[in-house]
């Protein structure tokens, strides 16, 4: 019987919730110490982060199977073949399976089932993820700041068909300041010496939920820090017996926040909840989208080590937590964590995994190859983080006729409205002919919804500027290499942002917060007292890559559907997507007044 919200919330207030693990292969034997027979365990934790609503090796953007220039493969299915390597190698009352969160996002397998044929729907179908994860037998899970993004009842609909717990110690009600969500787990592992080891499983999650997701939280749950609530939950799952402490934390390890001074929380957490709080052994590390096989921070207080460990992103990889435990003085004690990580592509799909979700699968191949109109060239993203490209023409131009419309004849109708878009994806295209959903769907991997914020020529010069640091400074003369010239300091392609409605050049022969330069609208000097309306995603104008203005700004306009159905519905509209028909050259590269391109 699947182990639902309300049930588990009643049995993990007591101290012994939580599965007691039984059967699979005998455990490790006891090892011999200087003064007899010590009493030796050892067992191994697997984690998972940043599913993203992949199951299959598949790209629905592009139809076939997934690929990259590292060859690697995504996905639950493969997933599910290293799992069950390591339960036969370890035995499986030796091993737990935990998620770091951003489970149920991600994909067109995932939307479809959160909006097309939604799971909240009155017998409505179970969701992908949760099939593939009770089947695969996960012990538990965090939640992800992108678990919200279809609102909260999509949320608790996957919670309820969810046979592990969805953990969120810091994810509280906003009236009763309790958890909304279990905070923790607790699991019993069989040892051969007549005392289980008592593992507990604390869940924390991004504090950047309340201003991502806004819409969906504000007044319902609130999200603060995960040191503070690591240090209060820390202390009483020990008091409660745990003999080791695992945090699974939807939050890098860099100890940054992308949200700027939007929140007084830290976005990237998890290193100084290991350097804070006391009494944690172990940490799965999520949200970051990288891959850190094994990491040791030393605790402040007790001076010990706690080992960090995140699996990239989409099942790409399989985190292990080696533990290696003594009995002593009455009790269990961890004296060796060690963890590494699996790559996925060097196994097969699990067939019961692809067997078990083959019909969700074809239904969705069906779905997103819907033709639903033509475009009269083809475009792509490939040079658009260097160069102004149609395709991304095309996302602000979407934008600004969405947001004119939505403003006509009301208070704002006579402002001009200017539009921001990132290169998501360098992989994105339009081909000429035919365009189906994923092509236009493709433009757009993320959740986010489209707003109006008023914003003056000077704070719009800042915008830029700040989006202009994602160069590497480039001396005038010196060779361009496109490989090495984006991504300065680590600012990814979706903190970049092109605004279209002016023109504009960017120097990166100068130094980031100077490289702005002939910035005009019309043909004209931009005024910096001038005002404007500018279609955003809701993402930024949350404080989303800290841009500076935007997220202070007013709010003139909203909309709750996502901005990729709006683009998919644009092309349904026009029937014929025409490039020449909203193309055009608003910003280029320059060194010192000449075109880098």
């Amino acid at each position: 019987m699947p182990l639902n919200r309300r049930t588990f919330l009643g049995r993990s207030a007591a101290a012994g919730a939580g599965a007691a693990i039984a059967g699979g292969a005998a455990v490790p034997a006891a090892a011999h110490g200087r003064h007899g027979r010590e009493k030796r365990y050892s067992f191994t934790v697997m984690g998972t982060t940043d599913l993203h609503g992949n199951v299959f090796n598949w790209d629905y953007f592009t139809d076939r199977e997934f690929d990259d220039k590292a060859h690697n493969d995504v996905g639950l299915a493969k997933i599910s073949t290293l799992v069950e390597q390591v339960r036969r190698e370890k035995g499986r009352c030796n091993t737990l399976l935990v998620d770091a969160g951003d489970t149920i996002q991600g994909t067109q397998l995932s939307y479809y089932y959160a909006k097309v044929d939604p799971i909240t729907a009155r017998r409505g179908p179970v969701h992908p993820m949760a099939q593939a994860m009770n089947a695969i037998g996960y012990d538990a899970a965090a939640l992800g700041n992108h678990e919200f993004n279809y609102g909260i009842p999509v949320l608790r609909a996957f919670q309820e068909q969810c046979d592990f717990p969805l953990l969120g110690a810091n994810a509280l009600d906003a009236r009763t300041l309790r958890p909304a969500f279990p905070p923790y787990s607790m699991h019993r592992l069989r040892t051969p010496h007549g005392r289980d080891v008592r593992v507990a499983v604390l869940g924390l999650t991004n504090p950047g939920i309340a201003i991502w997701d806004k819409a969906n939280v504000s007044g319902r749950m609130v999200f603060p820090g995960l040191e503070e609530q690591a240090a209060k939950w820390v202390p009483k799952l020990r008091s409660m017996g745990a003999d080791v402490v695992i945090v699974s934390a939807h939050s890098g390890s860099s100890g940054t926040s992308s949200y700027g001074d939007q929140l007084p929380y830290v976005e990237n957490a998890a290193a100084l909840v290991a350097e804070q709080v006391p009494g944690i052994d172990a940490i799965l590390v999520g949200h970051a989208h990288t891959e850190i096989a094994e990491y040791t921070v030393t605790n402040e207080e007790t001076g010990r080590p706690v080992v960090l460990s995140e699996p990239l992103k989409w099942g790409q990889r399989l985190t292990l937590f080696d533990f290696d435990l003594v009995w002593e003085r009455g009790r269990w004690t961890v004296v060796k964590v060690g963890a590494q990580v699996l790559n996925s592509n060097t196994v097969p799909e699990d067939p019961r995994i692809t067997r078990l979700l083959g019909d969700e699968h074809e239904k969705v191949v069906a779905y997103v190859n819907q033709v639903i109109g033509t475009s009269t060239a083809a475009m792509a993203s490939a040079e658009a983080p260097w160069k102004d490209e149609p395709i991304i023409d095309l996302i602000n131009q979407v934008q600004t006729e969405t947001v004119k419309s939505a403003l006509a004849g009301g208070q704002w109708a006579a402002l001009p409205v200017l539009s921001q878009a990132s290169c998501f994806s360098r992989t994105a295209a339009i081909p000429a002919g035919r365009v189906t959903i994923r092509d236009a769907a493709g433009l757009y991997p993320f959740e986010n919804t489209l707003e109006a914020r008023l914003m003056t020529g000077a704070q719009l010069k800042d915008y830029l500027e700040y989006s202009a640091r994602y160069y590497v400074r480039t001396p005038a003369g010196a060779p361009v290499d496109t490989a090495k010239l984006t991504n300065a300091d680590g600012v990814p392609d979706y903190n970049y942002d092109a605004v279209s409605g002016l023109t504009y050049e960017i120097d990166i022969a100068k130094p980031a917060g100077s490289r702005i330069v002939n910035l005009s609208f019309e043909g004209e000097a931009l005024d910096p007292a001038a005002q404007f309306v500018l279609a955003v995603n809701n993402y930024r104008a949350g404080g989303g890559g800290a841009f500076p203005h935007v997220a202070g700004a007013r709010q003139v306009w909203s909309n709750s559907d996502e901005i990729r159905n709006t683009i998919i519905q644009w092309v349904q509209a026009k029937g014929t997507v025409d490039p020449a028909a909203f193309a055009s050259v608003g910003w280029k590269l320059t060194r010192d007044g000449v075109p880098v391109f």
